[in-house]
């Protein structure tokens, strides 16, 4: 039994984690600081485990035909769609401080905030995460993951 997941293994979590991250997104409409700070935790997470597949990947495939590279190709557009997605989130969570700080420091009830409110900034990273479970079938529908597991995958 190998110590290391196979890329198809690593390619399966990665999936699983984004649809739960995005039901999670989904389901929730908040601006709790701890929440978001969670969530962006979550995506830093698939992006490292997409960017440490990406690597054994690199190592390990011959770069010689369309195929690999697009394995290759495709295995990036997750990672950078986690990213991406981490970057919404910070930007709610930013969003949400600034806001609170907007109200604490209020003297009246009215308070004036601008710009995209950190529930739009949710909505687009959850966008961004309904990118990776489409990478991933179609790297399956195109049969690119490769049967020999590379050595060098995360745990």
């Amino acid at each position: 039994m190998p110590d290391r997941p196979a890329p198809a293994q690593t390619l399966d979590r990665i999936t699983t984690d984004a649809l739960a991250l995005h039901r999670a997104l989904r389901t929730s409409i908040t601006d709790d600081a701890h929440a978001l700070a969670a969530w962006i935790t979550e995506t830093q997470d698939l992006a490292d485990t997409a960017l440490y597949l990406f690597r054994a990947l690199a190592q390990h495939t011959p770069h010689t035909t369309s195929a690999d590279l697009l394995l290759l190709e495709r295995v990036a557009h997750i990672a950078k769609a986690a990213q991406d997605a981490g970057a919404e989130l910070a930007a709610a969570l930013a969003r949400a401080v600034e806001n609170r700080r907007r109200r604490a420091d209020a003297v009246s009830q009215r308070v004036v905030l601008i710009g995209p409110s950190p529930q739009q900034f949710i909505e687009s990273a959850t966008d961004l995460l309904d990118r990776i479970p489409a990478l991933y079938h179609a790297i399956h529908r195109d049969r690119l993951v490769p049967p020999n597991p590379p050595t060098h995958l995360p745990h």
